[in-house]
């Protein structure tokens, strides 16, 4: 049969790479195994066929999962810049409400908000409802799921609502839901502060069971919804401090300046979203605007550790003569704004202030998902060097360069470890390696390189510059993890690659070699430190794949051989004949039959070119090796 006659299954990844480019179904994955089971394929076929199968269902989900996490992102920043741009209510609702029920994938999305003087909630917006009664509902307090929800503050779910007796049921919402034929139901509160405002809903008409991430998703949505509701009642309570300032000439000068200040601070937060900006050009924006001096301060700072103990949940607090705001997202505390030098602030810089904080944990959360989506994508890539040796070059090159790596450039490949004196539980074990993990990959974008996890501990492909050898690049790697993690790491380098695009097979042939020279370092009690191959003489020799006993030779007696080919002398001769009668001149002198004068001329001459400790045991012991092979392996030896 030709080539171009062959069964899919003589190449099982085929049809499903056909079947991920075009984006099919689930179920299609199962039509080429039946019909390479029709078609009479042998028993190890299919088995290649389920293994691509189950190979392209991962991919598949992983792809999927990417897109709806970046249209998550997508549809939140979307939220923010409409909240930015606020000017209709009702319209930022919608928006908020129909990005919910696309995103989660409902039939029907709603927003409820409480009304204080009748002690109930009511229907806002509804986005996919059919049935008038429902959309007019009202909840009392504690009744239904939303009004447990807007009761107490926590999100609930139910997958069968007539079948859940957690809620009390009334005969009106019951009505209602039935008419809109709800059965799986998720909401979560509106909450300004410790406030509830309403309640955001998500709902099937069938059973189904919500993900922990689609709460959260919906969570984040809600939190959106009411900064616009309370955006717009800010907006409201300053048109009506307007309309009162022709009252009082003090009253207009008063309002004036909290509108300038809020209208500045809104125009300046909005640019630096819009462009990019970073957490301390929010700190820089603030201070100007409230005339003070705003500072970020991380997660664990003493400033952080006071709002962990207040549980202001979102609120500006006063500690001391400092106002603090806590930056946080998804319930975890990312970090604090910190005023100083304005213990009087009024409730309208507060706000500011609090809002500052609230774009500040948008762009953290945005530079982290980058730099875990970067830190990813350079670990496939090694991946694929170190476990695919047969990809495309070409491909390899430019993928590398869209992370401003250079393939073709000469690198070195360099296998780290954590050595602790106690290796500790499988948990601690599992958090070194994500520790170690994570100050590779950082080190690796700084220096335009790869890094993945692996074996326990991390792989990292660093390129070569002008002048560096593996063995410098192997301490400074040493040095830098040891110091980002406080622990002693220890490193093992290859040999130079000379251009991994080109040779793809030659990545994994120095991870190996790397591999061992790092276990010779444990071996030989030196954890902690940094070396290639060619540090450790002639047990680098042992450790290296490309057994370099050309290289060997050069670098211990090379000077030598390269006297006597210029100068026509016989050092070599006198150096092994020196080895050979137990380091002793007399003896040497009548092996050569020269004057012993001659014997310690030679080897004063022998000592100026090897360096004054030639004599020591492990020199001499690598330089007997080394003469041994230049007499054995001339053809290969300098």
């Amino acid at each position: 049969m030709s080539h171009d006659q062959a069964h899919p299954h003589d190449h099982p990844e085929a049809p499903y790479l056909a079947l991920l480019a075009r984006g099919a179904p689930t179920e299609a994955y199962d039509r080429p195994a039946l019909l390479a089971r029709a078609d009479g394929a042998p028993p190890e076929a299919l088995a290649g066929l389920e293994a691509a199968k189950q190979l392209a269902l991962r991919v598949r989900a992983d792809l999927e999962g990417r897109r709806r996490r970046e249209a998550e992102l997508s549809a939140l920043f979307e939220t923010a810049h409409d909240l930015a741009g606020l000017r209709d209510l009702d319209a930022v609702l919608r928006a908020i409400v129909q990005r919910a029920r696309s995103l989660l994938g409902t039939e029907v999305a709603y927003l409820s908000l409480n009304d204080p003087t009748a002690g109930d909630t009511y229907m806002r917006v509804t986005e996919g409802s059919v049935a008038a009664r429902f959309q007019q509902l009202r909840l009392g307090m504690g009744e239904g799921l939303g009004g447990l929800v807007a009761q107490t503050a926590r999100p609930y779910v139910t997958s069968s609502y007539f079948d859940d007796e957690r809620f009390q049921h009334t005969s009106t919402i019951d009505t209602g839901v039935r008419d809109e034929g709800l059965v799986a139901i998720l909401g979560v509160p509106l909450m300004l502060g410790s406030t509830v405002i309403g309640v955001l809903f998500a709902a099937d008409r069938h059973p189904r069971v919500f993900a922990r991430e689609e709460i959260a998703l919906l969570g984040s949505f809600a939190a959106h919804a009411a900064v616009a509701i309370d955006t717009a009642n800010l907006l409201a309570e300053t048109r009506s401090a307007l309309a009162e300032l022709e009252k009082a000439n003090e009253t207009i000068r008063d309002h004036s300046a909290v509108l300038e200040r809020a209208s500045e601070v809104h125009d300046r937060l909005t640019e630096l979203v819009l462009r990019g900006g970073g957490v301390h050009d929010v700190a820089d924006a603030v201070s100007e605007v409230l005339d003070g001096m705003v500072e970020f301060a991380d997660a664990d700072s003493a400033h952080t550790a006071v709002l962990r103990l207040s549980g202001t949940d979102g609120h500006a607090i006063r500690h001391g003569e400092d106002w603090l705001a806590g930056v946080s997202a998804g319930g975890e505390l990312l970090g604090a704004l910190v005023l100083h030098g304005q213990p009087g602030l009024d409730p309208v810089d507060r706000r500011t202030l609090e809002r500052a904080a609230l774009v500040t944990s948008l762009l953290l959360l945005n530079r982290r998902s980058a730099g875990e989506a970067e830190q990813r994508v350079r670990g496939e890539l090694l991946d694929d060097l170190l476990d695919a040796p047969g990809r495309d070059p070409r491909l390899l090159s430019e993928r590398a360069a869209r992370l401003r790596a250079d393939l073709d450039a000469p690198h070195v490949v360099i296998a780290a470890r954590i050595d602790g004196l106690d290796p500790g539980t499988a948990a601690r074990r599992t958090a070194d390696r994500r520790r170690i993990g994570s100050a590779a990959a950082y080190l690796a974008a700084t220096r335009h390189g790869l890094a993945s996890t692996r074996d326990g501990g991390t792989v990292l492909l660093l390129p070569l510059g002008p002048g560096d050898t593996p063995a410098e690049v192997a301490r400074q790697t040493a040095k830098q993890l040891s110091g980002a993690l406080h622990e002693p790491v220890t490193v093992g380098a290859s040999a130079a690659v000379a251009a991994p695009a080109v040779t793809p097979s030659a990545v994994a042939t120095a991870y190996a070699e790397a591999r061992r020279c790092l276990e010779a370092l444990r071996l030989l009690g030196r954890s902690g430190e940094g070396a290639a191959a060619q540090d450790l003489g002639f047990l680098g020799l042992l450790l290296a794949d490309t057994r370099d006993i050309g290289g060997f030779v050069d670098r211990t007696i090379g000077a030598v051989v390269a006297y006597d080919r210029k100068r026509r002398s016989d050092l070599v001769r006198t150096l092994d004949a020196y080895f050979a009668n137990g380091m002793s001149p007399a003896r040497t002198k009548e092996h050569l039959h020269v004057h012993v004068n001659t014997v310690a001329q030679r080897l004063d001459r022998i000592g100026r070119l090897l360096g004054p400790d030639w004599q020591t045991p492990a020199r001499a012991l690598e330089i007997q090796l080394a003469l041994r092979l230049h007499v054995a392996a001339p053809a290969i030896t300098p």
